[in-house]
């Protein structure tokens, strides 16, 4: 795509991508991560190009070396010819004098000239003693000093049979060289004082050099080519495999994020779409399922909802009847009066109950509203503490309040939250053991937290996982002492989240409970951070003196036998 085509916005965004290269490793380590197409496309790529690397380096190499073997066959076929038809020039010449024998030297050079098609050509008499019938050295076509190596002159000298050559880099004549090859042979020259002669031919080899760099070259540019291809390939065949795995996905996490009407397009017959009329399918179940599911969760709802509305009136005959026969308790009979004494009981813990299933109801209806009011959470904290005394001096525990934050208004709904800390506080009082029951508010710029800790039995970590469950009870042998209805800590749930918060519990068997509710300052705040760490840490001596920790077994043993 040219980028000229691009939106204004889009190519700056582009632009500023390329230009933060340094970014780039972060860039493709993350498409490493995410893009199963990339990642399967740079795998392709880097092992095509592996392999027709490989296979490239060895046809070079394979190619080199049968172009080298053909020319240097050809070099030793050359050189014997015309170093045979020289000896043959000289056994057939009649050489009498000096003059004839130079006359035959001319011939010799004649013929290797004429037989060979090398333009270098040399002949040096081995034995160096002087003599006047020897002709003299002949060369042309360079300076053979430093063409010509020791070893080879050795082999040449050592055995006049043999055909010698040797890999040698020849001036080209620029100050630059070129490949060759010389071929070095003894001639014998019949006459007296003359002996033996070095000959030696060189080849020039740079037509082989260029029509393998031009094989080489070939070689490259198919291999650049054929790694383009597989790429385009590649690609062609991902984008057909993986477009509708990722249009898969995204409607998985469209049908997770609620919207149960989004659907796969389905085209063809392969597996794919065999693949996709089972995934709507699947789809087309579970939103079956989830409007059933709904449906009757919406009949549950409303049937609590109206059962509870109807037995208010009811509830109210009854609860006026109760107190009525409870303000005449004294004059009945012992059994008459203890009788009335559990209704009036029975009657206030089933209005409670009756209380909190209409919460309830309203909290799953979607339908509570908040009414917010600048309020002082310590000030709060420091009033249910105080409503609550009487109930804390019966079962023997001392309720401290430590209050280093808190004390500046924030917007809550007090009654909902008076109703938290009541709940909490309840719960720390009946499950607390008799023993010091600390309250602590906190605050930062963000948040306000309250803290309830108790020094009781505590729970184990399958307990805290369901302790905000609907009528779930950690231990359903222990009674409960102040007329819970086993929704409390459920509707607190409900009420901190309602204000954007959040209700976390921490317990240790043996070392206690720690409930911490902690609300934003603001709303819509992401990421709260409570001013109350959840995990009291080793706080038992600091707060409760020379009091030990509970043993658990003891003190479950001890309820059950006071219970029975």
């Amino acid at each position: 795509m040219n980028a000229r085509a691009l939106p204004p916005s889009r190519r700056d965004a582009l632009l500023a991508q390329l230009r933060a290269w340094r970014t780039w490793p972060d860039t493709i380590a993350g498409l490493w991560r995410r893009s199963l197409r990339f990642r399967t496309l740079l795998i392709t790529i880097a092992l095509s190009s592996l392999a027709i690397l490989v296979a490239c380096v060895w046809m070079a190499l394979a190619i080199q070396n049968d172009l080298f073997q053909s020319r240097r066959d050809q070099v030793l076929g050359d050189a014997r010819r015309a170093t045979t038809a020289a000896q043959e020039t000289l056994d057939s010449a009649v050489q009498s004098d000096s003059a004839q024998v130079r006359n035959v030297m001319d011939s010799v050079r004649a013929t290797l000239a004429r037989q060979s098609f090398s333009e270098r050509v040399a002949a040096f008499r081995i034995d160096q003693e002087p003599s006047s019938t020897a002709p003299q050295d002949f060369l042309f076509g360079g300076d053979w000093d430093e063409q010509i190596t020791e070893a080879l002159k050795n082999r040449v000298r050592s055995n006049g049979d043999v055909q010698w050559w040797q890999s040698i880099a020849l001036p080209d004549g620029s100050g630059g060289s070129v490949p060759g090859i010389v071929v070095g042979q003894q001639l014998n020259v019949n006459v007296e004082g003359a002996g033996a002669y070095e000959l030696y031919i060189a080849y020039d080899l740079s037509a082989a050099e260029q029509t393998l760099g031009f094989v080489q070259g070939t070689l490259w540019v198919v291999a650049i080519a054929l790694i383009a291809i597989i790429a385009v390939i590649s690609w062609l065949v991902l984008r057909a495999v993986t477009v509708p795995i990722a249009d898969a996905a995204r409607t998985s996490a469209e049908l997770a994020a609620g919207r149960l009407d989004m659907r796969l397009d389905v085209h063809g017959e392969d597996e794919i779409a065999t693949l996709g009329r089972s995934f709507n399918a699947m789809a087309d179940s579970i939103q079956a399922q989830i409007k059933e599911l709904a449906d009757l969760s919406l009949v549950q709802q409303r049937f609590v909802s109206d059962v509870s509305h109807e037995l208010r009136t009811p509830l109210t005959t009854i609860r006026l009847a109760a107190d009525v026969l409870n303000d005449h308790r004294d004059g009945f009979d012992p059994v008459s009066a203890r009788a009335v004494e559990l209704l009036h009981a029975q009657v206030q813990r089933f209005e409670v109950l009756l209380g909190d299933l209409l919460e309830i109801s309203r909290y799953d209806a979607g339908s509570v509203q908040l009414e917010l009011e600048p309020t002082s959470v310590a000030a709060l904290a420091e009033d249910v503490i105080a409503s609550m005394q009487q109930l804390a001096d019966q079962h023997g525990s001392e309720v401290r309040l430590v209050a280093p934050g808190g004390y500046s208004p924030v917007d809550v709904d007090p009654r909902r939250v008076r109703r938290i800390v009541r709940n909490l506080l309840g719960n720390a009082i009946e499950h607390g053991e008799g023993r010091p029951i600390v309250v602590t508010v906190d605050s930062d710029q963000d948040a306000v937290a309250l803290g309830v800790r108790d020094y009781g039995l505590g729970m184990r970590p399958e307990d805290q996982e369901r302790v905000f469950d609907r009528f779930w009870r950690a231990d359903p042998s222990r009674k409960r002492t102040i007329g819970g209805t086993g929704l409390g800590l459920s509707i607190a749930l409900g009420d901190a989240r309602l204000h954007g918060g959040t209700l976390a519990v921490w317990s240790s068997p043996g070392r206690g409970t720690n409930f911490v509710l902690t609300l934003p300052r603001h709303p819509h705040t992401e990421d709260l951070v409570s001013p109350i760490p959840l995990d009291p840490g080793d706080d038992t001596l600091a707060v409760l003196g020379v009091t030990e920790p509970i043993d658990v077994d003891a003190a479950t043993r001890a309820a059950r036998q006071e219970q029975t």
